[in-house]
């Protein structure tokens, strides 16, 4: 054996090592963000919530909220597209922007609901979401297939949606109610596995991976707040 072969063996036992410590950093940095964002969201629902103002300016101008839901989209379609161009601070900051907006959206649902049934619910999404996540980080059955399927049932909970928008059926906002929590179920353990996977094989903890812990956090933060508003939808107490 010579110098040579020494020197590959042990560039190649620190690069096993760099990786191997790469995936907690990475996976941390997904829950931590992750955290961050519900967090940021919660707090600017109640705080919008609680000013009589800004009330009343959502309710007088509904266009806005349609102009918040357009900005949403943007944002999650454009982290999603331009990820490798962003810098990871101002990727970071669309993500909090985000989150903000989210609450302003969802501030209605501390008008609707009573605050002892939004801890409630928010308390079983909590338990709901750490068991599936879990389990789909744990589990050693290969999730993928549930991914065009969980796409393609969350597709058509989409059209029905609307649809019920124009047929206003109780009944069928209940129904799709426990179709969405089905669906969000799945996609929490399918995310976090697809998550884990891809975080085994990273070459570091550096800005260009960390870019992508932060998108696989908007991912799970997107499965939690609508696993918590569909069983909301469910167990929720109106006011």
């Amino acid at each position: 054996m010579d110098y040579q072969e020494l020197d590959y063996q042990s560039t190649s036992r620190n690069r096993e090592l760099e990786i191997a410590s790469a995936f907690p950093v990475l996976m941390r940095k997904v829950y931590t963000w992750m955290t961050m964002a519900l967090l940021i969201t919660g707090f600017t629902a109640y705080l919008v919530a609680s000013n009589q103002n800004a009330i009343t300016f959502l309710y007088s101008h509904t266009a806005f909220i349609w102009v918040l839901f357009g900005a949403e989209l943007l944002i999650v379609f454009g982290l999603s597209a331009a990820i490798e161009r962003l810098s990871l601070p101002l990727a970071t900051a669309l993500f909090v922007f985000y989150s903000i907006i989210n609450g302003v959206v969802f501030s209605s649902i501390f008008l609707a609901y009573t605050l002892t049934s939004i801890a409630t619910v928010f308390f079983i999404t909590a338990g709901t979401f750490a068991a599936m996540s879990v389990f789909g980080y744990f589990t050693t059955a290969d999730l993928s297939s549930w991914g065009k399927i969980l796409l393609m049932a969350l597709v058509g909970l989409i059209i029905a949606t609307i649809v019920n928008i124009f047929v206003k059926s109780s009944g069928l906002e209940m129904i799709l109610s426990y179709v969405g929590v089905l669906i969000f179920v799945g996609l929490t353990a399918y995310d976090t596995q697809k998550i884990k996977m891809m975080f085994l094989q990273a070459p570091d903890a550096g800005e260009h991976t960390q870019k992508y812990a932060l998108l696989g956090a908007l991912s799970l933060y997107l499965d939690f707040i609508n696993l918590f508003i569909y069983l909301l939808r469910i167990f929720g107490r109106r006011e």
